[in-house]
């Protein structure tokens, strides 16, 4: 079995989300007695193709044409790669990058596509993967018929890879600009700028829901609180449709998912959907003034109270005072 990984990445090397797919990866490769190889898309990426490389073969599809994620011109060379060279299966971490340029590859192929693995198994020699449905509320193991297959894996399902001992080769891969897609631009990305961790790749997530009322209510309590624990911050689907945190902070079935060593959610009452992003944390915390929070069902541990009385209490604890 030949396995592709669309690597995502960021300054000077991949995300850690797709070192989580590469360990996917070498699982299956390792069943199969197949390979393993990334792909690395975008312009000027020397940096993160050295990285790449300390964990399997790269190739590098690199042209101006490819510096920002457009979809349908990412999806176009990560067809005509897999046509080309043949791979079985195609896997990348289940980002909003991969969810919009995966499927289009596997739609252009004709293949059969999984989303948000969190699992795999062997069955007779077949494959199957294990996914959730329904909000988290039930896992399915399914099949793929046809080939290739393709696949997003949630970070949170397998641990990252480690380097190799030895750096592997880095390839190019030649992109012809006339054969790419040009009727949609890029006009811009807009993006709160932090220098907390991202919430997919933090060991602690805290998390805030309804019961802050600004957003400056959100950076005191839960950004203080995040900075004191060195952790990423995240939010309930309520504070984003209310314009008070960014769509980027938003933990849940809508949002994004999450299983760090901490979570700590703070007047977020644990509907469902916010569940379904954070249940398979090791640990949750939980601060909700309603003793009968749906939260305190999960939670490792509860403290009923008002956020806007504990937290800064919790802050003040942790600068000693």
């Amino acid at each position: 079995m030949r396995i592709l990984i669309v690597c995502e990445h960021v300054g000077k090397g991949i995300r850690l989300g797709s070192r989580s797919a590469l360990a996917f990866a070498n699982a299956v490769g390792e069943h199969y007695q197949g390979s393993v190889e990334c792909l690395l898309l975008g312009h000027s990426m020397g940096e993160a193709a050295s990285d790449a490389a300390a964990y399997a073969p790269v190739l590098v599809a690199d042209h101006p044409a490819l510096a920002n994620p457009v979809a349908d011109r990412h999806a176009r060379v990560i067809a005509d790669l897999v046509r080309q060279r043949g791979y079985d299966l195609v896997a990348a971490a289940a980002t909003t990058f991969a969810k919009d340029i995966l499927p289009r590859a596997a739609g252009m192929l004709g293949g059969a596509m999984a989303s948000e693995v969190i699992g795999h198994e062997f069955r007779d020699g077949r494959l199957c993967f294990r996914r959730p449905l329904f909000a988290g509320a039930i896992v399915a193991t399914v099949g793929l018929r046809g080939t290739p297959q393709f696949v997003t894996v949630r970070p949170s399902a397998y641990a990252p890879a480690h380097p190799r001992s030895e750096r592997c080769r880095v390839t190019s891969v030649a992109v012809d600009p006339a054969t790419l897609p040009m009727r949609t631009e890029f006009e811009a990305s807009q993006s709160k700028l932090s220098s907390r961790p991202d919430v997919t790749e933090a060991r602690v997530v805290v998390s805030g829901g309804r019961a802050f009322k600004s957003a400056e209510d959100f950076e005191r309590l839960v950004g203080g609180l995040a900075d004191k624990l060195h952790a990423a911050t995240g939010s309930s689907r309520a504070l984003v449709d209310a314009g008070i945190t960014p769509n980027a902070f938003q933990v849940g079935q809508t949002g994004k998912v999450v299983a760090p060593d901490l979570y700590v959610a703070l007047g977020i009452s644990g509907a469902v959907q916010h569940l379904a992003g954070m249940k398979n944390s090791k640990t949750i915390v939980a601060i909700n003034s309603d003793p009968e929070a749906p939260i305190f069902e999960v939670a490792d541990y509860g403290l009923v109270g008002d956020v806007y009385e504990l937290v800064p209490q919790w802050i003040a604890r942790l600068n000693g005072k």
